[in-house]
């Protein structure tokens, strides 16, 4: 599938980005699932699309034992590097849609800011149900998009444009429809602002000074609606940062 293909095409360039990437590593999500999940020891997790490994080096010592996956083989070897004193992670080729685990594997499944990038998100919602333990828990974090049609084709043009390997950042309406649909169901959500840094974001994916450039533009174009919604800083006509929707939820089978 050519949406598979160029996840993997640009993580494979951009590995190490996403390992330092201020918007990966830091955050208090990251500090907030551990209240959420309550993980013990005895449990075994799953990281779905683990990118970076920080979700995998977050719970990883209060759990047995983690399977970090993800779709991209260069990705998840310089991340295995980053993480090697972390001895109870194991890491593993694997489609978020299609898993190659067992039904009823785990007591914990995670997928943080990735699946914006799965072209089928009902086989990613019914994967997540079927490796799941009945009682076990999913914490989902992901960009989202606005429930306002001008705003949802803004924001995914906009990532489209600095990231071709981006399908989609769904809707919360969206996202609720597939997990009533596989019964899986919200104990716990947070919805919030997350402030990108321009630069940092652009050239995560991008290096392209004319891209770079288009990117800026569009933003810097945006109605006054727009630029009041995404919160877009200008300085001397430049992008400083603006922000985007980010929802997390905890559900449980």
């Amino acid at each position: 599938m050519r949406e598979k293909d160029n996840v993997k095409h640009v993580f494979s360039k951009n590995s190490d980005a996403y390992v330092t990437s201020s918007t990966h590593s830091t955050g208090d999500d990251l500090s907030l699932m551990i209240d959420w999940l309550k993980p013990e020891a005895s449990m075994s997790m799953l990281d779905i699309a683990t990118g970076g490994g920080h979700v995998a080096k977050q719970l990883a010592p209060h759990v047995k034992q983690v399977v970090a996956t993800d779709i991209t083989e260069a990705m998840l070897a310089n991340t295995a590097k980053h993480l090697h004193t972390c001895t109870n992670i194991d890491f593993e080729i694997a489609d978020a849609e299609n898993l190659p685990m067992e039904d009823n594997s785990f007591d914990i499944v995670t997928c943080r800011i990735a699946a914006h990038h799965f072209p089928n998100p009902d086989l990613f919602i019914s994967e997540v149900f079927r490796v799941l333990k009945q009682g076990g828990q999913f914490l989902f974090i992901d960009n989202i998009a606005p429930e306002s049609s001008t705003f949802d084709t803004f924001v995914n043009s906009l990532e489209k444009m600095r990231d071709y390997s981006h399908v989609r950042s769904r809707t919360i309406t969206e996202w609720k429809s597939l997990l009533n649909k596989y019964h899986l169901k919200i104990n716990h959500e947070k919805f919030r602002k997350k402030t990108l840094p321009f630069q940092e974001w652009v050239h995560r994916t991008l290096d392209d000074v004319n891209e770079i450039k288009g990117v800026e533009e569009f933003l810097l174009n945006a109605s006054d609606d727009i630029q009041e919604y995404f919160q877009i800083e200008t300085e001397k006509n430049k992008i400083k940062s603006f922000a985007i929707d980010e929802w997390m939820i905890l559900a449980k089978k």
